[in-house]
């Protein structure tokens, strides 16, 4: 099978990358052709099964730049060209969009049923009901963008800016379901917690499919390597405020052991300047995978202290791969990862709550050898391949859109 893989940046910048990425190599092991397109970017991983790139565009450039994102995000300006050109002559038979939003544009879904191709689209974030993408506002969920759209201007929801947030409600607009649901034949969800939200804006049961993420077998090895656990916890991920950091790091400053901090992102400046005189908290910066790996085979437990509905969260996936049991948030689909067995949960914004869950998880005799085997059997990339092989084929009875 002939298999396009799109997403917006091609680097593991983050969960979306991540999972692109894996799964473009797991199809190729599979034996499937498999091509990638994304837009132009200096962090992009050298791949060369990079078909096309659209041009790149920025959002904080000069005006003429910025001028330049806002009609990639709104009309999907300079894609047509370099994607159609991909559809021509790779001729694949799926198109599978991840991350698509803004940089790259929905365009891609149009562009990609107009040529005939089955279209599915994993869901990683919530885009599609939120235009800040995290159904996050003053630190907790809303939803009033799903009734009334102009609440994203009213509360700037988009970087705190009026700009942002007008254009954000005009991305919505001109890409809302009503119009995406003729393009695209299934919406993947990793959790049922997202597929519960894709309901609430009126997506048909036809087109939405529950696929948990999976762990790829190499990675899944590599995790599952148990050795002796060592005194720390730690957080693996990108450093920004829907991740809870600033909750975490307020929890852990007071406690009697080690946290170790593994990512990058915006808040990394703020955290050392608040944190970095904190004997027992390491700011570590971003780690590769095999010293991710090590850090989660080590660490007594991991923490994931997520502010916003995380849809299935590779953070939660890793650790429990590697035997490491996950102090988390009560939020989107994590409870449908986390139970007693393998890890502790917790109320969002709760520094008090989560320093006393850090605490206990820190002195509970976990099973180690138990989590890891019981994690890399439910997340194993069989389980993930079978059902997105079942994705991409067309459902009997369900006639496709025309349009």
């Amino acid at each position: 099978m002939r298999i396009l893989i799109v997403n917006k940046f091609w680097y593991p910048r983050g969960g979306d990358c991540v999972v692109a990425m894996a799964t473009a190599e797991m199809l190729r092991r599979m034996g499937h052709k498999v091509a990638v397109f994304t837009m132009d970017y200096p962090s992009n991983a050298d791949d060369s099964n990079v078909a096309g790139v659209a041009s790149g565009v920025r959002f904080d450039g000069s005006v003429a730049e910025r001028f330049k994102a806002v009609r990639r995000a709104l009309t999907g300006a300079g894609v047509e060209q370099p994607l159609t050109r991909v559809l021509e002559e790779f001729s694949p038979k799926v198109v599978h969009l991840h991350n698509v939003h803004s940089y790259l544009s929905p365009v891609v879904a149009r562009l990609a049923h107009e040529h005939g191709c089955r279209v599915v689209w994993t869901m990683h974030d919530y885009k599609l009901l939120c235009p800040a993408y995290t159904c996050l506002r003053d630190r907790k969920p809303c939803c009033e963008c799903i009734e009334r759209p102009l609440e994203v201007v009213n509360h700037r929801c988009m970087k705190h800016s009026m700009a942002a947030s007008v254009v954000g409600l005009l991305e919505a607009t001109q890409w809302n379901m009503n119009r995406l649901i003729q393009w695209v034949d299934t919406f993947i969800c990793p959790s049922a917690f997202m597929a519960q939200m894709l309901r609430r804006v009126d997506v048909p049961e036809s087109h939405i499919a529950v696929i948990p993420n999976c762990m790829p077998a190499d990675r899944a090895k590599a995790l599952g390597e148990e050795g002796e656990r060592a005194d720390y916890c730690c957080y693996v991920g990108r450093l920004s405020s829907e991740k809870g950091l600033r909750t975490l790091l307020k929890a852990a400053s007071d406690l009697p052991f080690t946290l170790r901090v593994a990512g990058d992102g915006p808040l990394l400046g703020e955290l050392r300047h608040h944190y970095g005189h904190c004997r027992n908290i390491e700011l570590l910066g971003r780690l590769d995978a095999p010293h991710v790996a090590e850090l989660l085979q080590k660490a007594r437990f991991s923490v994931v202290p997520s502010q916003w509905w995380e849809n299935c969260p590779m953070g939660v996936v890793e650790s429990l791969c590697a035997g490491t049991p996950v102090v988390a948030t009560r939020m989107g689909g994590i409870p449908e990862l986390v139970d007693d067995s393998c890890g502790l949960l917790v109320q969002p914004n709760d520094a008090t709550a989560l320093a006393e869950a850090m605490c206990l998880a820190w002195e509970h005799p976990w099973n180690h050898v138990a989590i890891a085997r019981e994690a890399t059997e439910r997340f194993h990339e069989q389980h993930y391949y079978r059902r997105l092989m079942q994705a991409y084929q067309p459902i009997p009875g369900v006639e496709r859109h025309q349009s």
